[in-house]
């Protein structure tokens, strides 16, 4: 079945999302790129989102219909690299393919540009075999600029990755 695009919307994060975040949150098919561990309890769930998620200055629930079903977060940089933000994202498998996290990233670009107008340049980093996320990136309007060799390390192993970048003075297609 299809998703209506249009339901898929952006949100802070709320204590009330600690059930929804664990259905994904608990998904070592969403959690294997990502750099924190699989949660395997709503009170981990709660606690994170307690500790990490609300005071974080730029991180967003995906939701559809309002409940949770994935995450985008922006990591600015500090002193003389202010003008540059890291964004990474994850969404539940059962959305994976159906068009969702290039919505919630098309949809977060503009909104962290006018949250955070210091910040030129938005840059993510890809694992190499991460196909569908490099595919949502280059779709949102952002350009691989290379290859970084044994750059990232994630769960105990090191990998290679691209390096996407999406500047402000760039056009954005339509989200």
């Amino acid at each position: 079945m299809e998703t209506d695009l249009s339901r898929v919307t952006l949100r802070p994060f709320s204590l009330t999302d600690a059930h929804d975040f664990l259905r994904w949150a608990s998904d070592v098919r969403v959690t294997g790129n990502l750099r924190w561990q699989t949660f395997t309890s709503e009170e981990e769930a709660l606690v994170f989102i307690r500790d990490v998620c609300l005071p974080h200055p730029w991180r967003r629930s995906i939701c559809i219909d309002d409940r949770s079903i994935g995450f985008i977060s922006v990591f600015p940089e500090t002193g003389d690299d202010r003008f540059k933000a890291h964004i990474g994202y994850g969404l539940s498998h059962e959305y994976w393919g159906k068009g969702i996290a290039t919505r919630a990233v098309s949809i977060a670009v503009p909104q962290v540009f006018n949250d955070l107008p210091h910040v030129l340049r938005l840059q993510a980093f890809v694992q190499t075999q991460n196909k569908a996320s490099q595919r949502v990136l280059e779709k949102v309007g952002f350009q691989r600029e290379g290859l970084l060799r044994k750059y990232s390390y994630v769960k105990g192993e090191i990998h290679d990755v691209f390096v996407y970048s999406l500047l402000s003075s760039d056009l954005l297609p339509l989200p």
